[in-house]
């Protein structure tokens, strides 16, 4: 067997996983009646939380119970890989059905559109909608609120739950990606800047911010791309850095300026006001068209980055 057909196979290995566990995603999102790993993660985490979350010395027990909850995920997957290395097709399967677990396109696409169904059905609907999906409290949110939470949240997590796990599985295969989706985990239990986390959490926060700080900048790229309007590139450099968290601002002030909309200004968690800068300029009355344009931005994106992870692993590999 000469070189090129050993690469190509190896090629196949690592990009028909990929293809499939997508595939299953835009087919699927996530059904409710299937047992998902970011469950039993969030299981994992608050046990642990509540065991060690009390006394002296919070922020060195949450830095290592974080450190090694995320270590102990690569190990075990890269583990499970290396015993099916002997069984091609199984293995390949295995590896399909943990990208489908950490892509989570398919369903954020689904619940942000079930937002704005709400909102036609009433202000209470969507509320309660809305907060399926946000960390911001919803009791007091009007319409625009909500829309504006809803596609602050579309974009965000076109990071998070899109191309962050695309990038990992790119940089260190399904044990990377499996591994992200851990540290994502985390910073959404516990990376809270409030009295209960900011010292047992800040080591999960800082974890995540370190895992996002390419893939948010690459997704804000791709939206661009995506929306064909490059001059943008300029806004997103001037408004990505508004925001308390230092990736996410990227990808919002990318939708902020395909819509020609403001995201951001202060919001209320946990009963406690938070200001945010605005990102953008110009307030707009956020619409249905705002929402089909902001579902096919982030749908070119993903594409695109999926067809660039599969470009990049083909002469890697």
């Amino acid at each position: 067997m000469d070189e090129n057909m050993i690469n190509w196979q190896g090629y196949m290995i690592v990009a028909i996983p990929l293809l499939a566990g997508w595939l299953l995603d835009r087919i699927m999102g996530d059904p409710a009646w299937l047992p998902h790993p970011v469950v039993l993660y969030g299981k994992i985490i608050s046990f642990f939380e509540h065991q060690l979350n009390q006394g002296i010395g919070r922020k060195m027990k949450g830095g290592i119970m974080s450190f090694l909850l995320v270590l102990s995920v690569f190990i075990i997957v890269w583990l499970i890989l290396l015993l099916l290395s002997p069984y091609s097709v199984l293995k390949i399967v295995v590896t399909a059905i943990g990208v489908f677990y950490c892509l989570a396109g398919t369903t954020l696409s689904r619940e942000v559109r079930m937002v704005f169904d709400a909102c036609g059905r009433g202000i209470e609907a969507a509320r309660r909608q809305i907060a399926r999906i946000v960390g911001r409290d919803t009791g007091s949110l009007d319409e625009q609120e909500i829309k504006t939470a809803a596609l602050e949240t579309l974009a965000e997590n076109l990071s998070d739950g899109v191309i962050a796990p695309l990038f990992w599985y790119l940089v260190l295969g399904l044990p990377g990606m499996m591994a992200y989706k851990m540290v994502n985990t985390l910073d959404s239990m516990i990376g809270y800047k409030n009295e209960r986390y900011k010292d047992f959490g800040c080591f999960a926060a800082r974890m995540d911010d370190v895992a996002n700080y390419l893939p948010a900048r690459l997704t804000s790229f791709l939206m661009i791309l995506s929306s064909g309007k490059l001059r943008l590139l300029k806004f997103v450099r001037r408004y990505g850095r508004c925001h308390a968290s230092p990736n996410s601002g990227y990808p919002e002030a990318a939708l902020a300026g395909i819509l020609g909309c403001r995201f951001g200004g202060t919001h209320d968690y946990f009963g406690q006001s938070v200001y945010k800068p605005y990102i953008g300029e110009t307030p707009k009355t956020l619409t249905s068209s705002d929402l089909h344009i902001s579902l096919r931005i982030c749908f070119r994106s993903e594409l695109l980055m999926l067809l660039l992870t599969l470009l990049i692993m083909r002469f890697c590999v």
